[in-house]
């Protein structure tokens, strides 16, 4: 009997990638590795096997990895402190015995040009180094990322960035949690996968169909990088954080966020979401 892990498994990637999971294998086979187990009650009534861990906390790490043969490592969203934390998940699954880790890390790995690449690309050395067969799943962006704050880009009827005509190759979050589940329960690993949607869009594009969706003209109002941050600023995001995020969108310019290996459909077994649905979804 194989056991199955996922870190993270209360958020809102794992909690899809654990609804996938069961659907793939017996509750008894999967663990459910959380800083707070009251928040999968449900899944534990269900048969599933919730473990108290924290990436701080190397010896409950340890302890949750135990008896587990596959992991599906959700990256920590604590920025500046993740190579520590990945670290002490790498360390904590090597003594435990697991014989298999998927790592969700960044699209195109060290050659992004993203700011948030190098505690990724970190990771992704420390994994080589421990030896433990692995597969790198390199992310992109969430379509939900786009999505959540629609309401009021259509009361302004603006959808303010600094990406200018780069393209997009977005994917929702229950599509990336198919593709890591695939990985989980069916690669041989040694692999590095490009995580994106099939369709790369820009966000005129994304602004036209939101205009299509809620009936009221939406344009994309697009600027400078520093200018970008300031709107952020405005908006009440913190300094450092606008920064990462007008630095994200003027690098979207140049091609970071666009990808066409088509590996997570080809993982997944299905076409990715289109951004439309995903608006759709925004939208209700």
């Amino acid at each position: 009997m194989t056991k199955y892990a996922i870190t993270g498994a209360s958020g809102q990637l794992g909690k899809l990638a654990l609804d996938e999971l069961l659907a793939k294998v017996p509750a008894e086979d999967a663990v459910a590795v959380v800083r707070d187990p009251s928040r999968l009650a449900d899944y534990a009534a269900r048969g599933v096997d919730v473990r108290q861990a924290d990436y701080n906390d190397p010896a409950s790490l340890e302890a949750a990895f135990r008896g587990v043969d596959r992991v599906l490592f959700i990256s920590g969203n604590a920025v500046g402190e993740r190579e520590l934390q990945h670290g002490n998940v790498i360390d904590a699954a090597k003594k435990a015995g697991v014989s298999y880790i998927a790592y969700t890390g960044i699209l195109h790995g060290d050659s992004s040009p993203l700011l948030l690449k190098g505690e990724h690309v970190a990771t992704e050395k420390l994994l080589a180094a421990s030896g433990l067969n692995h597969d790198l799943l390199r992310c992109g962006w969430y379509s939900e990322n786009y999505t959540g704050n629609l309401g009021a880009s259509i009361e302004v009827g603006a959808i303010f960035g600094a990406s200018g005509d780069g393209r997009i190759s977005s994917a929702s979050r229950a599509d990336i949690a198919a593709g890591a589940v695939a990985a989980l329960v069916g690669s041989e690993g040694g692999k590095v996968y490009e995580i994106a949607g099939d369709e790369a869009w820009t966000m005129a594009e994304f602004a036209a169909e939101v205009s299509r969706q809620a009936g009221k003209a939406v344009e994309s109002r697009d600027m400078g990088e520093e200018e970008y941050a300031k709107v952020l600023e405005g908006a009440g995001i913190p300094a450092p954080f606008a920064a990462l995020l007008a630095s994200t969108s003027a690098l979207t310019a140049e091609g970071a966020l666009e990808d066409h290996s088509g590996d997570l459909s080809r993982l997944a077994g299905r076409p990715t979401t289109p951004i439309a649905e995903t608006i759709r979804a925004a939208l209700g």
